[in-house]
């Protein structure tokens, strides 16, 4: 696994301004705000977690929660990246995470976050995530990667569990996603986002001059909570 570095194939910045303008083209479908976050970002996960694998936190009960002098520092970055994209046109949730929901055995492969997947949407938009505690997002490059419905072996399995012309399976692989998911190649340099960076990645949309960015969530570490804001 790689942390994001300067001299990684992902760019990164300084501000929130470029962060939203810099172009995302072709196989550069990646921008990270490169920071340093202070505060106690756990704080806030014991004040406001519950007993559901995901809690939504919104910025009210942030604003309501008594708070140390570190952990208001954490709520004070979180409300501010708030603000930011909200004002940027985003609709960001915080989410205290102790684990998503895992597909069924049905699935002829996984198709749940956990794989390495695409965002699709009909309109032109991007995805923005930030880790701020826990394990942290993780995109695997494009050009070392293969669309699962492409391995031979994964195909034929696929066909066989499908009744219906050509046309018609295509259409099948697109309503059950199986078209979103990909596997990395071998000796693949995946790539793991550090804690408070602001990233921008890529969909997969009609006007998109990208690649979408094949991303993931991470295997949540043994007993710790993940707090991630994502839009």
């Amino acid at each position: 696994m790689h942390q994001l570095t300067a001299q990684s194939a992902i760019p990164t910045v300084t501000n929130f301004n470029d962060l939203v303008t810099t172009p995302l083209k072709g196989s550069a479908n990646v921008v990270c705000w490169e920071r340093e976050i202070i505060g106690d970002f756990y704080e806030i996960i014991q004040q406001c977690v519950s007993a559901e694998n995901i809690t939504v936190i919104e910025p009210e009960l942030l604003r309501s929660i008594n708070l140390s002098a570190a952990g208001q520092q954490a709520r004070n970055t979180i409300l501010n990246d708030f603000e930011l994209l909200s004002e940027y046109g985003a609709a960001p949730t915080l989410n205290i995470i102790k684990q998503y929901d895992r597909d069924a055995d049905e699935h002829i492969f996984p198709t749940d976050v956990y794989s390495f997947h695409i965002d699709r949407s009909p309109i032109p938009v991007d995805t923005f995530l930030c880790t701020y505690y826990g394990a942290t997002t993780e995109i695997l490059p494009n050009a070392q990667s293969i669309q699962k419905i492409l391995i031979p072996e994964i195909r034929q399995q696929l066909k066989n569990n499908f009744v219906g012309s050509d046309a018609a399976f295509e259409t099948y692989l697109t309503e059950q996603f199986y078209d979103l998911h990909f596997e990395a190649l071998p000796d693949a340099q995946i790539i793991q986002i550090p804690l408070g960076h602001i990233c921008r990645l890529a969909v997969d949309h009609p006007n998109s001059q990208a690649l979408p960015c094949i991303h993931r969530a991470p295997l949540e570490n043994p007993g710790e909570y993940r707090l991630l804001l994502i839009c």
